[in-house]
């Protein structure tokens, strides 16, 4: 249950938790270094600030003794005033040491202590045996053996005295030393502890946040990546840890949860468009199969019926009224029309029934080919068919040269009153060829720019332009067919009729060539 609790706290809670743990590693760190190099500090100070300056300060004390004893002694040997030269000056030494020593001993007790009776028994000397044998001596009197033996043995405990003295500051010296060693020692030690529990502290830290941040984390990533590499998503993504990483898996699974949902909802779609994709496929293929086997059955009873209604027109013409000539002329026109939709309704349920290999085709052979299908309605019209460089493209060339025959001849067939003017060429846009065929014509009006394309659609009247009106319907079916685009667009006179043409790939182009491909014979299709 306290573990369930844990997982609850928050990760900022987390992270001020080990923040705090860090922080108070390592003031209790610093407190204990601090606290070392300050006794390091003190231990270096007692022996080099004191202790060291203050057994030279006992040397040079014990010099000056030696400088007064020895002074007095040569006095009383010469009785040369010179003589006292050197008890005159340790005088002052001695004095001058004695009162740098008291401010150095001031905390060494034993030292202070060891320094007194150096002063005491120095006085003692002075008083009872140098200062009366300097006076005698003087007064031009002289010092027995008595006083001389005397004199020494007070110096010897002079001597006594100052060696008890540095050998108190000596042994305060190896104290010192041995205080100086155990700080350092205990400077390493701190040092080396507070390394070790910093060290110890970041790996717990580490840890904890690595259990309780990153492996809930690497989890949840790890099951969002199981459910997409295994596409499983119905697999619940529970993730446990601090509540901002269980909101984000909660947020995860409720997105899971949506994609399921959406997937489901996609899938059904999919069913139903895949389930009325191949219902329409069917009903095209029955479609086209209708129209090209109604197409092909009717052809011979309607050339049958044109034949015999051509033949009643030409040999009952005239024997009977002028309403029955009509009516046979009407016959026998409708027959041919009808011929003509069958024939054209024949042709475009035809286009893309061949599956064949797509070959490389010079466009410009095919327009040229259509241009010379059309030759007798140039002629007549007096029309200029302008071809400019077209590119070669992979396609089947007897379909392109009816693209290429149906536009020219609409540009010839919708004309105005000046004699037309055709204009075929070409621009490459990156991935595609764009062919445009324009002329000065009579043009399409934007409204009717879709209606053109839909088969059997006419703009106008049987009458002023024949035509069965699948022309532009088929030239649309064939380019879709070669997947390009056909289209109308606009300009200040006449019509252009724009389509497009995959640009084939070079190396796909060369290997046709290779095999022996070429632009195939232009026919009818």
């Amino acid at each position: 249950m306290g573990a369930e609790r844990a997982t609850r706290w928050s990760l900022r809670r987390w992270v001020a938790v080990a923040v705090l743990v860090l922080v108070v590693v390592f003031a209790g760190g610093s407190t204990a270094g601090a606290r070392a190099i300050a006794d390091l500090d003190r231990a270096r100070e007692d022996l080099v600030d004191r202790v060291d300056p203050a057994l030279r300060e006992a040397l040079r004390l014990d010099t000056a003794l030696v400088d007064q004893e020895t002074g007095v002694r040569g006095y009383a040997l010469t009785a040369h005033p010179g003589s006292l030269e050197p008890f005159t000056s340790g005088v002052g030494r001695a004095e001058a040491a004695v009162s740098v020593l008291r401010g150095l001993v001031a905390g060494l007790p034993e030292a202070r202590a060891a320094l007194d009776r150096v002063v005491a028994e120095a006085g003692r000397w002075r008083v009872a045996h140098a200062d009366p044998a300097v006076a005698r001596l003087g007064s031009g009197g002289s010092v027995d053996a008595a006083a001389v033996a005397g004199g020494k043995a007070a110096f010897d405990r002079v001597r006594a005295a100052v060696d008890g003295l540095q050998w108190t500051l000596g042994a305060a010296r190896e104290a010192g030393r041995a205080a100086l060693s155990d700080a350092a020692s205990s400077l390493v030690a701190v040092c080396v502890l507070v390394a070790v529990v910093l060290l110890a502290a970041f790996v717990a830290v580490t840890a904890g946040v690595r259990v309780v941040v990153a492996g809930p984390v690497a989890r949840l990533a790890a099951g969002v990546r199981r459910v997409v590499a295994d596409d499983d998503f119905a697999r619940p993504l529970p993730v446990g840890g601090p509540r901002e990483v269980t909101g984000l898996s909660d947020d995860v699974d409720s997105m899971r949860r949506r994609i399921v949902a959406e997937v489901a909802a996609q899938r059904a779609v999919n069913a139903e468009l895949d389930l009325r994709t191949g219902e329409l496929r069917r009903s095209n293929s029955e479609l086209e199969q209708f129209a090209y086997v109604a197409s092909h059955d009717l052809r011979e009873p309607l050339r049958k019926g044109a034949g015999f209604c051509q033949l009643l027109e030409r040999r009952y013409r005239g024997q009977f009224d002028e309403r029955a000539d009509q009516y046979l002329g009407f016959a026998a026109d409708g027959a041919r029309r009808m011929q003509g939709q069958v024939n054209d309704l024949l042709a475009f349920s035809r286009v893309g029934s061949q599956d064949r290999e797509p070959a490389p085709v010079d466009l410009g052979a095919v327009a040229a080919l259509a241009v010379a299908d059309l030759g007798p309605a140039i002629e007549e019209s007096g029309a200029v068919v302008e071809v400019g460089p077209l590119p070669t493209v992979l396609g089947e060339g007897p379909l392109l040269t009816g693209v290429f025959r149906n536009l020219i001849g609409n540009a010839i067939k919708f004309r105005g009153e000046d004699p037309p003017h055709v204009r075929v060429e070409a621009r490459d846009e990156g991935e595609e060829y764009a062919v445009a065929v324009t002329d000065n014509g009579i043009g399409i009006r934007p409204e009717f720019a879709e209606r053109v394309f839909v088969i059997f659609q006419r703009l106008h009247t049987k009458d002023a332009y024949p035509g069965t009106g699948i022309g532009l319907a088929m030239c649309r079916k064939i380019v879709e067919h070669h997947g390009g685009r056909i289209g109308v667009e606009q300009v200040e006179r006449g019509t252009r009729l724009r389509f497009t043409l995959p640009k084939p790939d070079p190396a796909r182009l060369a290997a046709a060539h290779h095999t022996g491909d070429a632009p195939g014979k232009a026919e009818n299709p």
